[in-house]
């Protein structure tokens, strides 16, 4: 099996990289995601970081990008890229690369990844969320990655956790996102996330562990994997926060002792896992 390409868009940086088929990140390129460009020419940044890989032995290109979007990808609307709605990501990049390309949601990416070689590796059931610029998520069952009617399956940063809290991009009050993405951090405390005093650090852990409970509750999961800047920079405080909470929201049999963890895999993260979407195809 031969390397793969592996692209990740963000609304704080777009990454790409090259991939071996043992999950081994063997380059990477990044640039920041110039929300001030149109869609044309972020596609542009995004094409030139490819340029700069040495791809030559490469059969594939996989993509982790924000949501929503169509299944496969086609057209892709990342809440946090207005430059991009219904922009036709997949078909770009094939055109570009000359290869084969498959692109999922990014969270979806990134549990994919963990489940591969990350702090999932062997788990049959679990969820894999990105607490970041936004909040993603993917969900495995049965040892199955689900994705839903549309491909959107794990949007769990649209699970309500504050119902009277602040308005969502999705245009939702409460979400998620709305109160523990970064974007939502630096809107709240006028600060950016990485200078929040503990106590917001604290607030983000018992709003991500009050959805991931919902989830746990609902589909018998016994781990959530968390990465993501916001998640890993906050660290021992936010997951200390978490587990409480759900130690305290998991009360069926079930789900009681459903554990929350760091992602394993750090910023190589999201390339792994963009990689395994197109490796999940041949």
């Amino acid at each position: 099996m031969a390397d793969v390409i592996a692209v990740d868009v963000g609304g704080t940086k777009l990454a790409a990289g090259i991939v071996r088929p043992d999950g081994t990140l063997l380059a990477r390129v990044s640039a920041p995601t110039r929300l001030d460009l149109d869609g044309d020419a972020l596609f542009a940044t995004l094409a030139a970081l490819i340029d700069q890989l040495d791809a030559s032995g490469a059969a594939a290109v996989g993509v982790g990008c924000g949501g929503p979007m169509d299944a496969g990808g086609e057209h892709v609307s990342p809440l946090n890229i207005p430059a991009w709605r219904a922009f036709p990501l997949r078909a770009r990049l094939a055109a570009h690369a000359g290869l084969s390309t498959f692109v999922d949601n990014d969270a979806k990416a990134l549990a994919l990844g963990e489940g591969w070689v990350g702090a999932a590796r062997g788990a049959h059931d679990y969820i894999g969320m990105v607490v970041s610029t936004g909040v993603g998520g993917g969900i495995v069952l049965d040892g199955r990655l689900l994705n839903g009617d549309t491909g959107n399956a794990g949007h769990i940063g649209h699970v309500i956790v504050e119902p009277d809290g602040h308005t969502c991009g999705c245009g939702a009050q409460g979400c998620l996102e709305a109160e523990a993405s970064g974007t939502a951090i630096q809107r709240i405390t006028g600060r950016p996330p990485a200078d929040a005093p503990l106590e917001v650090r604290e607030r983000t852990g018992t709003l991500v562990g009050r959805a991931i409970a919902s989830v746990a509750n609902l589909l018998d999961l016994p781990l959530a994997v968390v990465s993501g800047s916001v998640a890993l920079g906050y660290g021992e405080p936010f997951f200390t926060a978490a587990q409480r909470e759900l130690d305290t929201r998991c009360r069926l049999d079930f789900s009681r002792g459903t554990r929350i963890v760091p992602g394993a895999l750090g910023p190589e993260g999201p390339l792994v896992g963009a990689a395994k979407v197109a490796l999940n195809h041949f």
